[in-house]
């Protein structure tokens, strides 16, 4: 879904699903279903640097643990 809100003035939440992967949604926006508030709040720029600092291991949390040997 694409927002044509300015990016320059949109405050995003910064959200994360089961599986552990991250996104961005509007602060202003209902959460979609299965997506949780991570913690971290900002304009778009600051929201994907924070993104990119946390989410090191792009696998989903299931394949992770497969991987490992983890049930």
């Amino acid at each position: 879904m694409a927002f044509e809100d300015d990016d320059r003035t949109t405050v995003y939440t910064v959200v994360v699903n089961d599986e552990e992967q991250y996104s961005i949604w509007p602060r202003e926006r209902d959460l979609p279903a299965g997506w949780h508030d991570a913690g971290y709040h900002g304009l778009k720029a600051e929201c994907l640097t924070h993104i990119e600092g946390v989410w090191t291991d792009m696998r989903p949390l299931s394949v992770r643990r497969q991987m490992d040997g983890v049930a």
